[in-house]
């Protein structure tokens, strides 16, 4: 008989905190698909187990002393390419940092909801477990082709300006894409771009973003999964790289041309009409949907309300199937076409597969080809 335990994914606990690296080993070995096989007190202690210990899953804290977070995420991407998650505090450093971690790797992060000590931890035990357990999973060879789309931190640092036109045809012809097949709405009419994503989003984003030109006659909403806190660093991020504006989602913010718009975190995000313009309405008080605060399918339904609106629906990397609803019935009520990330490109094949499984996609592309593609069909 097979033992359980040779089925178990191993995982590496990093932190500097003694009660941490506890408490979050408990967590993880009360999964019985989960086995803590080892923990570490900062990155270089990391980078000396990772290389015995060969983890399947890594959980990183951002913020300690020696080699913090950050710097041991870069020399494990170069030296040791393993799935990693981030710990991460709620503060202003604390999100953009997660951010940069984002970029340089990792495949998912965890908010604290208690501070660098965070005692009320077990809050939050299933997100934890759902989210090691997923990256775990995540294979090695996506996780190469991912960090390819990242720039290393000195790059980031030095590209704080959007990039101008000839960066961006040097980008759109490095990408080797290919035409969108032909994909045009069959009417005229204003047209809007919809997002949803979630595990492996950001990166995601960044790379489908950078692809836009300044002047896409269309405004693009995008729900990405995540808690209150993070939302603002990344639109502030995505913005500094981009052509287009990108910006948090406030209330009353008049959709227009050319600006993406992230729902902020741990709200919902949904649109309504004033007068001859659209305009975004954001809350808190309305319940989660399939756990999600913002939801896919929140902000879908309410685009989905006006009929006269052409509606270009893409679902990316992420668990679960959030989004499916709200593109059923964006195909219902609006001209629609549908674009779902790849099996290649998804770091999650969750929310994509819903929507090819239910016959629902108009194209499936590769995640360096779906920028262009949304290009091509909204100026067409």
């Amino acid at each position: 008989m097979i033992k359980l335990t040779s089925f178990k994914k191993k995982a590496l606990v990093v932190d500097d905190s003694a009660f941490m690296r506890k408490l979050i080993t408990d967590i993880l070995n009360s999964h019985p698909k989960i086995e803590v096989v080892g923990v570490a007190r900062n990155g270089k202690d990391a980078l000396d187990k990772i290389a015995t210990l060969k983890p399947d899953v890594i959980t990183l804290d951002i913020e300690m002393p020696i080699m913090d977070g950050l710097e041991a995420l870069q020399e494990i991407m170069k030296k040791h390419p393993t799935p990693v998650v981030m710990l991460s505090s709620t503060t202003k450093k604390g999100a953009e940092n997660t951010m940069l971690a984002m970029e340089y790797g990792a495949v998912d992060f965890i908010a604290k909801p208690g501070g660098a000590i965070s005692l009320n931890l077990g809050n939050v035990k299933g997100e934890i477990i759902a989210k090691i357990f997923a990256a775990a999973n995540v294979s090695l060879s996506k996780l190469k082709t991912k960090i390819e789309y990242g720039k290393t931190r000195n790059e980031m640092q030095q590209t704080h300006q959007p990039l101008g036109p000839t960066n961006k045809a040097n980008r759109v012809k490095s990408t080797n894409v290919r035409k969108s097949n032909g994909l045009r709405f069959k009417s005229k009419g204003k047209k809007v771009v919809v997002i949803g994503t979630s595990t492996g989003g950001p990166r995601a984003l960044q790379k489908v973003l950078t692809q836009f030109p300044k002047d896409i006659e269309a405004p693009i909403l995008i729900v990405q999964h995540m808690p209150p806190g993070f939302t603002k660093s990344l639109a502030e991020r995505l913005n500094n790289l981009c052509e287009i504006t990108v910006k948090e989602a406030e209330n009353g913010d008049l959709l227009e041309n050319g600006t993406a718009y992230l729902a902020p975190g741990g709200q919902h995000f949904t649109v309504r009409k004033l007068g001859m313009s659209f305009v975004a309405q954001i809350n808190d008080k309305e319940p989660p949907r399939l756990g999600h605060r913002p939801s896919v399918n929140v902000l879908f339904e309410s685009v989905a309300e006006f009929r006269s609106l052409k509606c270009l629906a893409v679902i990316m990397t992420g668990m679960g199937n959030d989004g499916l609803e709200g593109v059923k019935r964006l195909k219902e009520n609006c001209e629609t076409i549908t674009i779902a990330e790849s099996k290649e490109t998804s770091v999650v094949y969750g929310m994509p597969r819903a929507i090819v499984d239910h016959a629902l996609a108009d194209e499936v592309a590769k995640l360096e080809n779906i920028g262009i593609t949304i290009s091509e069909i909204i100026q067409s």
